[in-house]
């Protein structure tokens, strides 16, 4: 690992002066550290968010679940108010990584990071969530832009995610066994607006498969969901598995989150 400068912030305003040259944030580390520890990545300065309790907390207001940006994942699987507005995301965070990660990785840590099989964005791109950050509200539809890539600019830090509560939702993955990041995650919400299913793990950011939102809008089974065949086209294909197979893949994953989703 390369040397650095460390500093942990307690307000908002300590942050955004530290960000300074070349720094990046710390929020968790369950991605970046390990980066930087393999010498994949170099900062001279990290400024952890964590002792910043102004962004750290769960709670429901106005018709949307808020977690805080330096909320962990554990902290969102165990929370009441999750597990009574939005079970689904309850069990998505409490699918991530294993206890270690749960326990330090946070929600705006994976958001920022934009993992391509990250579980998290496929929650928000699904349920309509917003991005809150210290200079504005990202739609979560505008907010992912590529592999690792966001609509978030140098020195802008996540504040809070902001999920409008859902009708009916389920998340399901396929996981790899041993990072238990998805090789194909499929999250789906039926909401007031009408049917939103999000993919994760099968291209290069997560996206909206409109073919299985139309075919759901019609008929909210498990059947019209396996029906629907996507296209291999733009997914992801690597030793884990093809194109061919990933994208069939989305078919029958978004066929148990359908049945999840049914059985609440």
């Amino acid at each position: 690992m390369y040397s650095f400068e460390y500093q942990r912030p307690a307000t908002r305003a300590e942050a955004a002066a530290a960000i300074q040259g070349d720094a990046r944030f710390l929020a968790g580390g369950q991605s970046l550290v390990q980066a930087m520890r393999l010498r994949l990545s170099q900062s001279e300065r990290l400024v952890d968010l964590g002792g910043i309790a102004a962004l750290k907390g769960i709670r429901v207001d106005g018709g949307n679940v808020v977690i805080g940006a330096m909320t962990t994942h554990a902290a969102v699987a165990a929370a009441p108010e999750v597990r009574k507005a939005i079970p689904a995301l309850a069990e998505l965070a409490g699918g991530i990584g294993d206890p270690m990660v749960r326990n330090m990785g946070t929600i705006g840590g994976s958001v920022a990071n934009a993992d391509p099989a990250a579980c998290y964005p496929s929650a928000l791109l699904a349920l309509g969530a917003t991005v809150r950050t210290d200079r504005r509200e990202i739609p979560a539809g505008k907010f992912f832009t590529g592999l690792f890539e966001t609509a978030l600019k140098p020195g802008e830090v996540i504040v809070a995610v902001a999920f409008p509560l859902p009708k009916r939702a389920s998340y399901v993955k396929f996981r790899d066994a041993a990072s238990r990041f998805a090789l194909v995650g499929v999250f789906v919400a039926k909401t007031a607006d009408g049917v939103r299913v999000a993919v994760t793990g099968a291209k290069s950011h997560v996206f909206r498969a409109t073919p299985l939102e139309a075919a759901l809008d019609a008929s909210f089974t498990p059947e019209a969901a396996k029906a629907v065949k996507i296209p291999a086209t733009d997914i992801n294909g690597d030793m884990h598995g093809s194109a061919e197979y990933r994208a069939a893949m989305i078919s029958v994953m978004a066929s148990h989150a359908v049945a999840a989703a049914l059985a609440r």
